[in-house]
């Protein structure tokens, strides 16, 4: 018999119950109690689901009330000092740790963020030191099984493992000079021979321990960890099944085929070739095989005739009873479930499949390779091939006139006019800015009034006039406040915009919408998708009007904003039919209309945002080249039909650039802007050792923290960014956009802001 799994599920409960639970007790609108009481409910439910679905195999632990590497780090004592000694409860350093905390006489800033692999969840990096005492807080695997349990549910608990959280963690502050997070594995392992033993029993039949970092090459330098720390847990833990995903194991097989554990779990959705390599890897092993063949990342429904010929390859390897089907990874990255559409079109719906319907997809790929007679068994298959036939057949379909353009592009149009040697000069002469000039990301708060105007415009209580009016108002406030607080270049604040990408998905043709399609970005940030279903071009200009309109209000300078191709691709649900590659150039010719529109109506800046392209490079190193020059290319080709005297500004966050600054650098763009307060500023260090020679902007604080950072605070954040950048080249701006912040918060922020670069033009310009 060929059992199911699921490796994880969404945490946020489908109607974003969590969301609401989480701000309301920050707001101090809701009790823990309460609070702890919402969670269980969700897990709850989330079992429930799962197990109705017929899935064997139901995961438990994963659930999270921020970040599951963040409870992992608070559950194992791995609390960096600055949140210890303040008298807070474990749950209120969890949140501070996460978003830092401003209140009752503490003031601490939050820990580093970074990209959970090539996704757009976020992770809240682990600070390790030789000093850390790791031991186990809480068990929470353990407490999460017994939960289950009581509600009737047998589970899989779900940990991360060992060489995975010290591989992600990065050296704290006060650690020595030279440590690396993996040296502390022989002081980690004893908590985890606990966390084991006491799952052990308890009688837990299984255990998944996520180990994602071996589809890396990095992890090829940590075999003998591996062997070592396996070898060991091994001895005390259930059954452990070792889960890979996001990519292949490629060389790291050698390996991992040989370490002493009861199963090992592979991604087939994004890496389906290295199935034959496993299967003959292992076949002489008693290790039973995970296939991931429903997809944890995507949306599409699975085809279940190609799924099943994956499992049959491996079955016929292994044999039945050494393979179960499972999702690809999480189903975290997925919205919960397609009950809650009630908008779509029934054409559109069936090409669908969330979390929840993923669930039914593998236990009924399951049923089927256990040649299952089930009459719900044989009419679901039915009905997926059907399905999936009508669905190739729209794909077949193509907007001609997107394909030759697209097929027309030329290198002419991928090269600015000029080099920035030249284009600086004509932008300097016309925008006329001071010595470290002052400017936002883009966004202002979206205050609840105008998320309530925009639903009222959404069920049609209000015109669309009286909404343009509301929206106009709202874009004067923020023009006034930054010309009262001192900005120089100006923004408009995008009241008008649901979402970074949403908004552009609604104006171009080729994407479809869901209404509670909502998957976790970092904490209680959550966003909805596009889903890109067909050829993708420009309906009409997108956001000149409300451009136009700002720079009407201001002899300052005003910024037009957009969301760059490739991340309105990586931050979308892509098609599966076509290459990436093809998606994003053609999201690149209608940006380029939209930037070579905005020129034409007097904007003098154009902020083009990729914060996801260093996201969306490839695990492996032999795969960047390829995305790198396409990515490159998508970017330049939205940009480079400007003339000469107009600024093209970009901004990227959270990610590393050291490995692909060369790429940074290819991207021309006149002005950049990067998270630099949480990563303590050594982002920087690579355009020192490139001599990046264009102007910049190293975001001076954190604004996904509620947290106001002090005059003094900044102007240290300047002062060390002078160590590292020419004065002449240095932008003053925050990390990324103020759309979660408040008002009161956002104001004094940039009072604070502006007070710093007015001290830096005095003492350095």
């Amino acid at each position: 018999m060929v059992l199911s799994s699921v490796l994880g599920f969404p945490r946020i409960g489908a109607n974003r119950e969590i969301k609401k639970a989480v701000e309301a007790y920050w707001g101090g609108k809701l009790p823990e109690a309460e609070l702890l009481k919402t969670a269980a409910e969700i897990r709850k439910s989330n079992w429930a689901t799962i197990k109705a679905q017929g899935v064997d195999l139901v995961p438990s632990g994963e659930f999270t009330l921020y970040d599951h590497v963040l409870d992992h780090s608070v559950a194992f004592n791995v609390i960096p000092k600055r949140y210890q000694g303040h008298g807070l409860s474990l749950l209120d350093i969890f949140f501070a740790m996460g978003r830092g905390r401003q209140q009752g006489g503490v003031d601490v800033p939050a820990c580093e963020m970074k990209k959970w692999f090539d996704s757009n969840y976020h992770f809240v990096v682990p600070e390790i030191s030789g000093d850390v005492d790791f031991k186990l807080n809480y068990n929470k695997a353990l407490d999460e099984f017994k939960e289950a349990k009581a509600a009737g549910v047998t589970t899989r608990p779900v940990v991360l493992g060992p060489i995975s959280y010290l591989v992600l963690g990065k050296a704290a502050r006060d650690a020595s000079a030279g440590f690396a997070p993996i040296s502390a594995l022989s002081k980690l392992l004893p908590v985890y021979e606990q966390l084991l033993s006491e799952l052990k029993a308890a009688g837990v039949e299984s255990v998944q321990i996520d180990e994602p970092v071996l589809v890396l090459d990095a992890a090829a330098s940590y075999a003998k960890e591996y062997e070592s720390a396996y070898a060991t847990l091994s001895k005390v833990s259930p059954p452990i099944v070792l889960a890979t995903y996001f990519g292949r194991l490629g060389d790291n097989l050698s390996f991992v085929a040989k370490l002493p554990v009861a199963a090992l779990h592979i991604d087939l959705d994004r890496e389906p070739k290295q199935l034959a390599a496993v299967a003959s890897a292992i076949k002489g092993t008693s290790l039973v095989l995970s296939l991931g063949v429903v997809s944890g990342r995507n949306i599409w429904k699975t085809d279940f005739a190609y799924a099943a010929s994956l499992a049959e390859e491996a079955i016929a390897v292994l044999g039945e009873q050494r393979v179960v089907v499972a999702t690809s990874a999480s189903l975290l990255h997925t919205p919960v479930t397609l009950t809650n559409e009630k908008k779509l079109p029934a054409e559109q719906l069936d090409w669908f499949s969330f979390a929840t319907e993923k669930a039914a997809e593998v236990a009924t790929i399951a049923a089927y390779l256990s040649k299952s007679s089930s009459p719900a068994v044989l009419a679901a298959l039915a009905a997926n091939k059907e399905s999936i036939a009508k669905r190739r057949a729209f794909e077949k379909e193509s907007d001609d006139a997107v394909r030759k353009r697209v097929a027309a592009i030329t290198p002419a149009m991928l090269s600015r006019q000029n080099p920035f040697s030249i284009r600086v000069k004509a932008q300097h002469e016309h925008l006329k800015l001071p010595s470290f000039p002052t400017t936002t990301i883009g966004s202002f708060p979206q205050t609840k009034e105008i998320r309530t105007a925009r639903a009222k415009l959404g069920k049609k209580e209000i015109t669309e006039e009286e909404y343009n009016e509301f929206i106009k108002k709202e874009i004067e406030t923020v023009v006034r406040f930054q010309e009262k607080v001192g900005l120089d270049i100006l923004v408009h604040g995008e009241p008008e915009r649901n979402d970074m990408v949403q908004y552009f998905g609604e104006q171009l043709q080729g994407f479809v919408f869901t209404q509670n399609g909502w998957v976790q970005s970092y904490g209680s940030r959550y966003v909805r998708p596009p889903i890109i279903c067909a050829d993708v071009s420009r309906k009409g200009p997108m956001t000149v009007e409300w451009s136009s309109y700002a720079q009407s209000l201001t002899d300052k300078p005003m910024k037009g904003m957009l969301t760059g191709p490739v991340t309105i691709l990586n931050w979308s649900f892509p098609r599966v039919d076509i290459s990436r590659e093809l998606q994003s150039k053609q999201l690149a010719l209608a940006l380029r209309d939209e930037v070579n529109d905005l020129e034409k109506a007097g904007i003098s800046a154009i902020q083009v945002d990729e914060p996801a392209i260093r996201e969306g490079l490839p695990l492996r190193r032999v795969d960047w080249d390829g995305y790198l020059t396409w990515a490159v290319d998508s970017f330049r080709l939205s940009t480079a039909g400007l003339t000469d005297k107009t600024q093209a500004h970009s901004h990227f966050c959270y990610s590393d650039f050291n490995d692909i600054f060369p790429s940074i650098l290819a991207l021309d763009a006149d002005v950049i802007s990067i998270e630099a307060s949480k990563s303590d500023m050594k982002l920087l260090n690579a355009f020192k050792e490139f001599k990046y020679s264009n102007e910049i902007g190293p975001g001076v604080y954190d604004i996904h923290s509620p947290r106001v950072p002090s005059v003094e605070e900044i102007k240290e954040r300047i002062t060390g960014m002078l160590t590292l950048i020419p004065a002449d080249l240095l932008y003053i701006n925050p990390d990324c956009g103020l759309k979660t912040r408040g008002w009161k918060e956002t104001e004094a922020a940039l009072a604070n802001l502006v007070e710093a670069a007015k001290w830096a033009r005095q003492t350095y310009a």
